[in-house]
């Protein structure tokens, strides 16, 4: 193992202008689903296709509740001063969303892959105990870190979609200081 600095730290920001385009994002979805919600159901029956006011009003209202969800955390992530993301000795600290697992020690890190859907991908940190980093936080962050979990292999997933970096800089970074601090059996 190479001798540890206090010098050895990589810092990414959050991206205000990422996140910006979350938050306009949502807000579009919102105003699609009131639109949605809004159309009278003599309207929506008339139509060729997609004529049950049942269905149309609940993907509207369940389109608000979901991603003002979503824009709600992106401006709260956008008012966030703190990085999104450090490298150093220690381990990583993961502010990237708003459900980060903050200081993930090195010894905890059993290994790390790609997570790719809907031609997006994401950084997943294999740790040797999940459930630490399931089971914290309130009911709400639990039920949401564990579908992540089930979905991709481990409760910890890094994306660059707030951060200001690419995926393939993400991956590499988190690479090398793997290989530099990282135990391994």
């Amino acid at each position: 193992m190479s001798s540890i600095t206090a010098m050895d730290e990589t810092t990414i920001e959050l991206s205000k202008t990422k996140l910006v385009v979350l938050l306009l994002g949502a807000s579009a979805f919102v105003a699609l689903g009131y639109w949605m919600l809004s159309l009278d159901s003599a309207i929506i029956e008339a139509q060729r296709r997609f004529n049950n006011p049942l269905l149309i009003h609940g993907l509207g209202g369940v389109s608000m509740a979901l991603f003002g969800t979503f824009g709600g955390l992106a401006l709260r992530k956008l008012f966030d001063n703190k990085p999104g993301l450090i490298f150093n000795q220690l381990g990583i600290l993961d502010n990237s969303s708003t459900f980060s697992a903050g200081l993930v020690p090195w010894e905890e890190i059993s290994g790390f892959g790609v997570y790719e859907t809907h031609k997006q991908k994401m950084l997943v940190v294999f740790v040797v105990d999940p459930s630490k980093y399931i089971e914290v936080g309130g009911s709400l962050r639990r039920y949401l870190i564990r579908a992540s979990s089930h979905m991709s292999g481990s409760p910890i997933v890094i994306t660059p979609s707030a951060l200001k970096t690419d995926f393939d800089e993400l991956h590499r970074l988190f690479g090398t200081y793997f290989s530099k601090y990282a135990k391994r059996a």
